[in-house]
């Protein structure tokens, strides 16, 4: 009866210990996948990170790129300020180069050729390129017609004077140039023969 009462204990104690290292081995599980999803969290917030350090080169890389040609246009439209005083000066000059009186006349011609040697110097140095259109073909991209002559058969469609000039900046046109080109004159169409019938009634 002792021993049976014994053996009842045994069990008992051996399945309490069971249930023990049950809750344990849960607890235990429940540990490692807390764990688990910490890890992946880290990792998520790692990734991120990088992401985050990636766009931010990228950017910094665009800016850098960008940078240069915001400098080039910021100069851009100080030149095209500069470009009417440029166009009242080539006036002046035509005109007194148009002029024969001699005199205080070959002065001022020589003045107006040192400014415009400076502005061709200062143009020049800062990538500005006057256009040269005369004799070409109309480049509707970087003239405007102001007008039309009569032209033939070989000049048909080519810029014969150019009356303000135009400017590229790099590779890119500031202004375009304002000409006048030639048009062959159509020539009229056939009239029709008049018949038989019509020639009689005309006699």
């Amino acid at each position: 009866m002792k021993n049976h009462k014994a053996d009842e204990k045994k069990a008992k104690k051996a399945e309490e210990l069971d249930c023990v290292c049950g809750a344990e081995a849960q607890a235990m599980e429940a540990q490692g996948g807390e764990l688990e999803k910490q890890k992946k969290q880290t990792e998520d917030y790692y990734n991120q990170l990088l992401r985050l350090q990636a766009d931010f080169e990228n950017y910094r890389k665009r800016v850098e790129k960008e940078k240069p040609e915001l400098i080039k246009w910021g100069k851009a439209e100080i030149l095209a300020k500069l470009l009417p005083l440029y166009d009242l000066l080539q006036a002046a000059h035509s005109h007194v180069n148009g002029s024969k009186d001699g005199g205080n006349s070959d002065d001022v011609l020589k003045g107006l050729e040192m400014i415009f040697k400076e502005f061709s110097r200062v143009f020049e140095a800062e990538g500005l390129r006057p256009m040269d259109p005369v004799g070409k073909p109309y480049d509707p991209m970087a003239s405007e017609i102001l007008g039309v002559v009569d032209g033939t058969e070989e000049n048909d469609g080519l810029v014969t004077e150019e009356l303000q000039k135009g400017f590229y900046y790099g590779e890119k046109i500031l202004r375009p140039a304002r000409v006048k080109i030639a048009k062959k004159k159509a020539e009229p169409a056939p009239q029709p023969e008049a018949k038989p019938e019509e020639k009689r009634e005309e006699t």
